[in-house]
């Protein structure tokens, strides 16, 4: 395994851990990805992050070809289709985190940027955060509205479901996650209270 894998390989896992050991993902469900030369490394199916280890990715062409015998996460064409988006993405993160999932909820006026700025930093670490209609999580149903969409947000917040979060590395995609479930706490806890 050459060096720079390696290392990829160890922010993945640190950051699969500090994600589960903080009650941002639970069990099974959550994925992520890096890229690394011409192939995507992607969580295996299944797999929690709390328990994560390098063992536990699964390299997969371009076109979703996988020759390894853990299966992908059944999501990784959400993935797929933020890297084909752009050559600066390196890595993708996709949690149910609460209040993500809660401000998915909410009425939007626009869902190409559904997350109030409150305070500037989702806008500053992410961008934009579009609201993808719910759709059965793994279908192509879903699958096939995230990529109509995919060119009109930075970020993104599967409705009833969780973000999914870009990043140029693991660790850019972690900061990005995190902002946007500080900023949509921030922002559930101002719409409880009747401000907006």
């Amino acid at each position: 395994m050459d060096s720079v894998l390696e290392e990829k390989l160890k922010a993945a896992v640190w950051t699969a851990h500090s994600l589960f050991d903080r009650g941002k993902a639970t069990g099974s469900s959550a994925n992520m990805s890096f890229r690394h030369n011409d192939q995507i490394y992607i969580s295996a199916g299944g797999s929690c992050f709390g328990t994560m280890r390098e063992e536990d990715f699964t390299a997969i062409g371009p076109d979703g070809t996988f020759g390894s015998s853990k299966k992908p996460s059944k999501e990784w064409p959400l993935h797929l289709a933020l890297y084909e988006k752009s050559t600066e993405i390196g890595a993708v993160i996709h949690t149910h985190s609460t209040y993500s999932v809660l401000w998915s909820f909410v009425p939007s006026s626009s869902e190409h940027d559904c997350i109030p700025d409150h305070t500037p930093y989702l806008k500053m670490k992410l961008g934009s955060v579009g609201l993808i209609p719910y759709e059965k999580p793994g279908s192509e149903a879903l699958f096939s509205v995230f990529r109509e969409r995919v060119n009109k947000s930075d970020g993104f917040l599967l409705k009833n479901h969780g973000p999914v979060v870009p990043g140029k590395t693991i660790m850019e995609a972690f900061y990005c996650l995190e902002e946007l479930e500080e900023t949509a706490r921030i922002a559930w806890e101002l719409y409880r209270a009747g401000l907006k």
